[in-house]
């Protein structure tokens, strides 16, 4: 049994990636159990795990007493010690050594199950913990294997296979496995049941994140990303603000010979990009989220509703709207409002 128990951690060791000290420590744990289910009465017991040495003992400690023990759970007769020791003494402490092969099968599966009860527990602890550092922030992720039909896909970080479906991957994107990609870590679900790490390729972040990774005045907090609307795969509007006067916002996004936009654009896939100067104003705010359209006039509700008016030329129209409506919806997420857009002369349109 000893063998068996060694060969099994060293397994445990493996698949589950925990410490052999911990582990250690909640086999012991799992045993103690298990030997108190026989011995309930039982207050000291005493038990050696030592992997280096493939040592393995349990024993019950009872104290030495005159006479017949009151404790029998705890104590022992002198005159029985000494069939188990020539020198004990009374008030020593003798040890009643455990065959661990006598548990038998009960005693061993409530031994197993707490063990795995107790390593469950604490690979969830770890994997929270580990991914707490990590959440909202690009990590790169290793293609382990793709599912045919259904195109979801299993990524290890870390060291960690993670589930990445493909509803979170940049549609028309195909990987292969080993393909070493970048995904946003959005956070840890069901932390204090089953968790499980979700990533993203198609959260607006993940486009917030790697503009902070081409663009140093986005880094060190010289140009700030006020708010970004995206259609992953399609399109995203990112409203950019500089802090200093002397820093253009828009050219620091867009980098010489447009590198920086052309860096983020070529990790999305093409995604086409839309850098859009964010204001106080909203009225102006809103006139520069409709690009490429232009805007003639905007003209916010008086009703205090987050509502507004747009006109824009009548040849610019179709392309205030976009097709399938998607510049005015990307527009309206970015700027917070509802916006009827409407051309300057509605008889032209007829």
């Amino acid at each position: 049994m000893s063998k068996e128990i060694f060969e099994a951690l060293k397994g445990i060791e493996l698949a589950s990636g925990v410490p052999a000290d911990i582990l250690i420590e909640k086999i012991k744990s799992g045993i103690l159990k298990a030997v108190k289910r026989d011995y309930p009465d039982s207050e000291n017991i005493r038990i050696d795990l030592d992997p280096e040495t493939e040592k393995f003992e349990m024993a019950i400690l009872k104290t030495v007493v005159e006479g017949e023990p009151e404790d029998p759970a705890n104590e022992i007769s002198l005159d029985e010690a000494r069939t188990r020791s020539e020198n004990i003494a009374v008030g020593d402490v003798c040890e009643i050594v455990l065959n661990p092969a006598a548990f038998g099968r009960v005693a061993a599966s409530s031994a197993k199950q707490s063990i795995r009860s107790d390593i469950k527990q604490f690979e969830r602890d770890r994997l929270v913990e580990q991914y707490k550092d990590k959440e909202h922030e690009l990590v790169s992720a290793t293609v382990q294997k793709i599912e045919p039909g259904t195109g979801n896909a299993i990524i290890t970080i870390d060291k960690d296979e993670v589930y990445f479906p493909r509803i979170e991957q940049i549609p028309g994107e195909s990987y292969r496995a080993g393909d070493i990609i970048k995904v946003y870590v959005v956070g840890v679900v069901n932390p204090d049941k089953k968790p499980s790490v979700k990533v993203s390729r198609t959260h607006k972040d993940f486009v917030k994140r790697l503009f902070e990774l081409e663009v140093p005045e986005i880094y060190d907090g010289t140009v700030e990303i006020k708010a970004i609307s995206r259609e992953a795969g399609s399109r995203s509007k990112i409203a950019v603000y500089s802090k200093n006067p002397d820093v253009d916002a828009i050219g620091s996004c867009i980098g010489p010979k447009r590198s920086r936009i052309s860096a983020v654009m070529s990790e999305l896939g093409g995604e086409k990009i839309d850098l859009i100067p964010y204001s106080e104003d909203d009225a102006e705010f809103i006139s520069k989220s409709l690009a490429p359209a232009e805007v003639i006039s905007v003209t916010l509700a008086d009703d205090g509703t987050r509502s507004c008016t747009a006109v824009v030329p009548n040849n610019q129209l179709s392309l205030a709207i976009g097709n399938k409506g998607q510049n005015a919806k990307l527009a309206a997420r970015l700027t917070g409002y509802k916006i009827d857009i409407v051309p300057l002369n509605k008889e032209e349109t007829v």
